[in-house]
């Protein structure tokens, strides 16, 4: 979660900063209300500007397109998820530094109701779903020069266990996001993570 009074790079916040966050914050716990009510496809954003209290314009200044409002900006999640990776120790095995990066993404999530109520709009939702795939299908391309790295490959060979644990690792975040759904935000969605990759890995 993110710290109160601060920048993305750890200065104060200024007055102008506070403002923006708020503005923000509520904008998202607008549209987040609405999608959970009446489904994402059927909210618009001249609805979700409305009830926010702001314009068209302005909802667009703070967000690109209608997907950010749900999962906020998912290029950040992207690179969070590849720097936090790319900050591990070089001892760090890859499959430690990719469970450390998948929960610096998860950690991105403003709290534990609103990561349950993104992910089951994610999973329930066509749309959003197919989306998803398209943005995971990137990030781990993005990411294959830091396994290969890791995993002792040469960068851009035609090795394909890189491929492989970068694939295993986002099909077990997906199925551990889904129990934790089904299972009404129950328990520890790292703690199913594990658990997923503990069966795979045999």
């Amino acid at each position: 979660m993110k710290q109160e009074g601060k920048t993305a790079t750890g200065a104060p916040a200024t007055l102008w900063d506070r403002t923006r966050q708020l503005a923000s914050q509520e904008i998202l716990e607008t549209a987040l209300r609405l999608f959970t009510e009446q489904g994402y496809d059927e909210t618009t954003i001249a609805q979700i500007a409305r009830e926010a209290g702001v314009s068209q314009r302005t909802l667009f200044r703070y967000f690109g397109t209608k997907e950010d409002l749900l999962g906020g900006d998912q290029g950040r999640f992207g690179r969070v998820l590849a720097d936090t990776i790319g900050e591990q120790p070089a001892e760090a095995g890859v499959w430690e530094a990719l469970r450390v990066g998948v929960a610096a993404v998860l950690a991105l999530h403003d709290s534990r109701e609103q990561a349950l109520e993104r992910f089951r709009l994610l999973h329930n939702t066509a749309s959003l779903r197919a989306g998803w795939l398209e943005k995971r299908l990137r990030f781990q391309e993005e990411l294959l020069p830091l396994v290969e790295a890791r995993m002792g490959a040469a960068v851009g060979s035609a090795d394909p266990r890189a491929r492989a644990v970068i694939a295993t690792a986002f099909a077990c975040l997906d199925a551990a996001s889904m129990a934790w759904v089904d299972n009404d935000g129950k328990g520890d969605i790292m703690d199913l993570y594990d658990e997923c990759l503990a069966a795979v890995r045999g």
